[in-house]
C-alpha cells in the first residue's frame, strides 16, 4: 500500500444533525470520521470529510475537519460540485416525531448530490417514525438512488422495506458509537472505585409537557438511594436542555429526600469522548438518551433503560434487554430491585451481554469499509 501522503484523497460530505453539540450525535460524528480515516487508510484511500454544521467553527476545532454552513444552499452547491461522494448519517435523521421538515431536509440535501452524479451512502441511519404518508416517496427515491444504504435496527430497514426500498439494497449494522474509543491517554475506571459509593450515571431528557415522567424517574431514583447509598450523577447529553431536566429531577429527589447518598451534576464539556469516560466511570447506568445507552454497552457498564422512542426499546432488544419503563410507567419498587442487582452483580451482567456487545463493537466499522471499498474502486477507474 502507498504511504498516508501518497495516498489518493476523495472529499466526502458528510450530511446529518451536527454542530447543534448534542453528545450522542456528536458522538455519532466523531464515531464516523474516526472510521472513515482508519478504514480508508486500511483500503488504500485517504478520506477528506466535509461537514454540514449549524455551526462549522466549533466543528473544526472539535474535530480538525473542514466544516460548512448546513443551511446554505449555494455553500452546499460549492461543495457538492468539488466532492466525491456524501454520506448521510447516522442518527436520527429520517423521522418526523419532531416535525415534518427534517425529513424534506435530510432527503433534499442527497437528492441535489443526486442530481449532481455524486454517489451517496447511507451511514447507520434510524429510520422512522414515519407518520405522514407523503414523506414515503422522497425517502424511497433517494433511498434507491444510493449506492450504499445502512441502517442501524430491523425495523428501520423492515419500514424502508414497507416503503418499497429492496431489502438486498439494505445493510443493517449497529450504531457507529459502539466503535467510538475513549479520549485518547485514559482509561476507563474498570473495577476500581472512583468514588466511595457506587456512582449510578442518570440521562434524562424533557419528554412529557406535564412533566409526569421525570416526577416518576425522581421518584424511583429516590426508593434506590434510600435502600442504599449511591452517588447520582446526573449526565446532560444534550445541554441546557437535559441540564434543566437533570436540575428538575435533582430538586425534587431533594424534596423527597435520598438517605444517605449524594447527587450532582456533571460538566463534561462538549467533547463526546469526555462524556462516554464519564460513563466508563459509573458503576451502572440509568438512560432515558439513546447514547446515554449506547456509551454504557460501548464501556460495558451494567444499564437500565427508560424508553420514550421505539428506538431505545429497538436498541436495548439488540442486547437482549427490556426496558424498566417507559415515560408512561415506571414502578419505583421494581426498579430498585433491578438497580440493586446490577450494582451488587456486574461481572454477572457483562458476562450475560458481552458476547452481543462485542458483535456490535466488530459490526459498527461495517459502514465505512464498505464505503472506503467503493472509493477505492473509483480511483482505479
Amino acid at each position: 500500500m502507498a504511504s498516508h501522503e501518497n495516498l489518493p484523497i476523495r472529499r466526502i460530505i458528510v450530511s446529518g444533525y451536527y454542530g447543534f453539540r448534542n453528545s450522542g450525535d456528536e458522538a455519532v460524528l466523531k464515531s464516523i470520521l474516526n472510521a472513515l480515516r482508519s478504514e480508508g487508510e486500511a483500503q488504500g484511500v485517504k478520506i477528506q470529510p466535509v461537514v454540514l454544521s449549524a455551526d462549522p467553527a466549533w466543528t473544526t476545532a472539535m474535530y480538525g475537519c473542514e466544516a460548512v454552513p448546513r443551511m446554505s444552499p449555494s455553500v452546499l452547491l460549492r461543495e457538492l460540485r468539488r466532492c466525491d461522494g456524501l454520506i448521510s448519517g447516522g442518527g436520527s435523521l429520517l423521522q418526523d416525531a419532531t416535525g415534518w421538515k427534517t425529513i424534506p431536509y435530510y432527503t433534499g440535501v442527497l437528492a441535489f448530490a443526486q442530481m449532481l452524479g455524486k454517489p451517496t451512502f447511507i451511514y447507520s441511519q434510524g429510520v422512522g417514525p414515519v407518520n405522514r404518508g407523503w414523506l414515503f416517496a422522497p425517502i424511497r427515491r433517494v433511498m434507491k438512488r444510493s449506492r450504499y444504504v445502512s441502517v442501524r435496527d430491523n425495523e428501520s430497514a423492515a419500514l424502508l422495506g414497507r416503503m418499497g426500498v429492496p431489502a438486498e439494497r439494505i445493510e443493517v449494522v449497529p450504531d457507529p458509537v459502539m466503535g467510538l474509543p475513549l479520549p485518547e491517554g485514559t482509561a476507563s475506571a474498570g473495577n476500581q472505585p472512583t468514588s466511595p459509593l457506587p456512582v449510578v450515571g442518570v440521562s434524562l431528557r424533557h419528554w412529557r409537557k406535564d412533566g409526569a415522567d421525570l416526577a416518576r424517574a425522581a421518584e424511583a431514583l429516590a426508593v434506590l438511594a434510600k435502600r442504599r447509598a449511591v452517588k447520582l450523577r446526573f449526565l446532560p447529553f444534550h445541554t441546557p436542555d437535559d441540564a434543566d431536566a437533570s436540575n428538575i429531577v435533582m430538586e425534587r429527589l431533594r424534596a423527597i429526600g435520598i438517605g444517605e447518598s449524594t447527587m450532582e451534576l456533571a460538566s463534561p464539556g462538549d467533547d463526546p469522548q469526555q462524556m462516554l469516560l464519564e460513563v466508563s466511570r459509573c458503576d451502572m447506568l440509568f438512560g432515558m438518551r439513546l447514547h446515554a445507552l449506547i456509551y454504557a454497552a460501548n464501556q460495558r457498564v451494567p444499564m437500565l433503560g427508560l424508553s420514550y422512542d421505539p428506538k431505545i426499546d429497538q436498541f436495548l432488544k439488540r442486547l437482549a434487554i427490556t426496558a424498566i419503563g417507559t415515560t408512561e410507567s415506571l414502578p419505583a419498587e421494581q426498579f430498585a430491585d433491578h438497580a440493586e442487582a446490577l450494582l451488587d452483580g456486574p461481572d454477572a451482567w457483562r458476562q450475560r451481554h458481552g458476547e452481543a456487545i462485542d458483535r456490535l463493537k466488530r459490526e459498527s466499522q461495517r459502514p465505512a469499509q464498505q464505503i472506503a471499498a467503493l472509493l477505492r474502486q473509483m480511483t482505479r477507474r
